[in-house]
């Protein structure tokens, strides 16, 4: 009966989605069965089906470290070896690129039935071991590499390998993301060398272990993108080149698809004539170069910061699909959460800000570093000094690498840390680069959600530097803004700043109750539920508090926090800003990105200036960036 093409480059149990964990399910039933009936022959049974179920959590682990070193930009980023970021289009790609692993498995149960000696396996034994080496030199790399030749043919390529190949980056889940088919015909390559040294008396459980998670090790080393062996070594014994290739090798396979077919020996691509010449220049070249920070410098920087300890696992490194995805509190999480207080410990011993991500916009590099400080500590007191340090010695290290811009995220800019960043332009003057809050864009943002036909808002906030620049745009637009504040010299010294004729329309209110019948009300401070049930039914709460206020009301509606989503054209992006959608970042955060696109030579610091805010709207609009929605009903 023939097959057809389709049947083998898509996965049995893709239907299924995330419910394919529900198959690893007969293995442990079988465990529990045999637990509870102490038959000889239901123990060997479970007993093998325990080390399958083991060595495949530890193939996870194995690909899920390495892919977090992959992504570790701060510690890499001067080795990686194709520059460009691994977008949303490829993780999406790659989400099932461990059904290798489901597969491998299930072929390791049939095996077990199929030869039952393997139920008798002693734990160690060294022959095994060297009769795996031999077969796997002998028959195992030239196999793949014949195989693998094959599969660049022009039909099996087009229907079968192209998959492998239509990810840009490689990464460590690459290297799991293929058909069926390819998988298959990688089972022998991996399994021969196990299964001949149990055939002829010297296999071993501890033989299986080691085989599989080393051959998982190399293949997530090879496509890593991050060059880690020292040219010195291969200059000392040349001949270890022919024997272990690197990543820069496996990476020209990726960008020259004519060359470097091995799996992991070089030496059949040499015996092949299929050796890239330009594989150790050019792995010379990436290693003699991660010593130096060469790299290629960003035009922009975001200077972010950690929310909480839950978020702070929202990063590339992490896990990339979770920070794919815009944040939430997942269960799973939860158990990383010692972990994270640990690596949160050595973040404020270290005290120095690291790049998190990365992606590219019109031909110019943007980038996000990261101040290593949660967010409650921004309100501790004691605390203020050492922030203000990190900061300052961030904004310093982009004036020496000639970065243009650099945007504060909502904390970085605190009023009462830094007086919205003019502390910093204060005591360096001669900064080359510009330091940007981007609120200017954040009050357009949240001024251009307001329905023009509204004429009056409630306005809590009122006096910090949004609600100011709020107050004062919307009184020129003869709207009754009923500002939230107990300092009537505040009030006053605002209302002041607007031109006579529309000071009238700010009015000083103390209390919630003031506000029972607006249906517009502009939160910038904290509310609880109980000083939203002031608000009137139907009203809709627009924010740029952080965090955002809890969505108590259901006869009401309530706004996201000021985002704009990146143009169409960005490249490189694959993690999600907070909570954001993807592609979507906060309005501070587009703010700079604007700054940058316009080449404006102005510091952005301080107080807002209303007569700039309709300018900066219109630049981001220009420029591609478009409003996010944030009209959304709670259910």
């Amino acid at each position: 009966m023939a097959i057809s093409s389709s049947a083998l480059s898509t996965w049995p149990w893709e239907s299924l989605g995330s419910f394919k964990y529900i198959l690893y399910g007969p293995f442990i039933a079988k465990i529990l069965y045999a637990k509870n009936h102490q038959e000889e022959e239901e123990s060997k049974e479970a007993i093998w089906c325990a080390h399958i179920l083991v060595l495949c959590a530890l193939r996870y682990l194995m690909y899920q470290f390495w892919s977090s070193y992959s992504n570790m930009l701060f510690l890499n980023r001067n080795r990686r070896i194709i520059k460009e970021g691994v977008d949303f289009k490829q993780i999406d790609k790659e989400w099932n690129w461990d059904n290798f692993i489901l597969l491998q498995a299930a072929m390791a149960t049939f095996i077990f039935y199929a030869l039952p000696s393997l139920a008798n396996l002693p734990k160690w034994n060294t022959t095994g071991f060297i009769v795996a080496i031999l077969l796997h030199v002998a028959v195992s790399e030239p196999l793949y590499y014949f195989l693998h030749k094959w599969l660049h043919g022009s039909y099996l390529f087009t229907h079968y390998h192209s998959l492998h190949h239509s990810s840009t980056v490689p990464q460590p889940f690459t290297a799991g993301h293929a058909t069926l088919f390819e998988h298959l015909l990688l089972v022998p390559v991996i399994g021969i060398p196990i299964l001949g040294a149990c055939l002829v008396g010297y296999g071993s459980v501890i033989l299986i272990y080691a085989y599989v998670l080393m051959f998982d090790l190399l293949r997530c080393f090879g496509h890593c993108n991050i060059e880690i062996v020292p040219h010195q070594i291969f200059e000392a014994l040349p001949f270890l080149r022919y024997l272990l290739y690197s990543p820069t090798y496996h990476s020209l396979h990726h960008t020259e698809m004519g060359t470097n077919f091995c799996l992991f020996m070089p030496l059949f691509d040499l015996l092949g004539n299929t050796l890239n010449n330009k594989s150790w220049e050019m792995h010379k070249k990436m290693s003699q170069d991660s010593g130096k920070n060469n790299g290629r410098i960003p035009d922009f920087v975001f200077l972010a910061h950690v929310v909480d300890m839950t978020s702070a696992m929202h990063v590339p490194f992490v896990f990339r699909s979770f920070g794919s995805m815009p944040f939430s509190t997942k269960i799973y999480m939860l158990p990383l959460l010692p972990a994270c207080f640990v690596v949160m410990l050595v973040m404020w011993a270290k005290s120095k800000t690291f790049l998190l991500s990365f992606y590219n916009l019109r031909g110019r590099l943007h980038q996000t570093w990261v101040v290593p400080r949660f967010g409650f500590q921004y309100f501790l007191p004691f605390a203020a000094e050492g922030i203000n340090n990190q900061i300052e010695q961030a904004i310093l290290r982009a004036n020496r690498l000639g970065i243009k811009v650099i945007s504060l995220a909502a904390l970085n800019k605190n009023e009462a840390l830094n007086g919205g960043g003019t502390l910093f332009v204060n005591k360096h003057q001669n900064l080359k680069v510009r330091v940007v809050h981007g609120n200017t864009l954040t009050a357009a943002v949240i001024l251009n959600e307001i329905p023009e036909d509204v004429n009056e808002v409630f306005l809590t906030g009122a006096t910090s530097k949004l609600g100011r620049a709020i107050a004062l745009y919307l009184c020129r637009k003869k709207v009754r803004v009923l500002m939230l504040t107990l300092s009537t010299e505040r009030f006053q010294k605002i209302q002041k700043e607007a031109p006579t004729e529309y000071q009238k329309y700010l009015v000083q209110v103390t209390k919630y109750q003031a506000a029972q019948h607006c249906k517009t009300w502009i939160v910038g401070k904290w509310i609880t539920p109980r000083e939203q049930s002031f608000a009137p039914s139907g009203a809709h709460f627009h924010q740029f508090v952080v965090p955002p206020i809890l969505r108590f009301r259901r006869d009401c509606s309530y706004g996201d926090l000021a985002a704009m989503r990146l143009p169409e054209d960005v490249q490189g992006l694959g993690s999600c800003e907070y909570t954001m959608e993807r592609g979507v970042v906060h309005a501070c955060h587009a703010g700079g990105v604007v700054h940058s696109l316009e080449g404006w030579t102005h510091h952005e610091v301080g107080a807002i200036d209303v007569d700039r805010i309709d300018i900066v709207w219109k630049a981001a609009l220009k420029h591609g960036l478009k409003p996010v929605s944030s009209l959304k009903k709670t259910d």
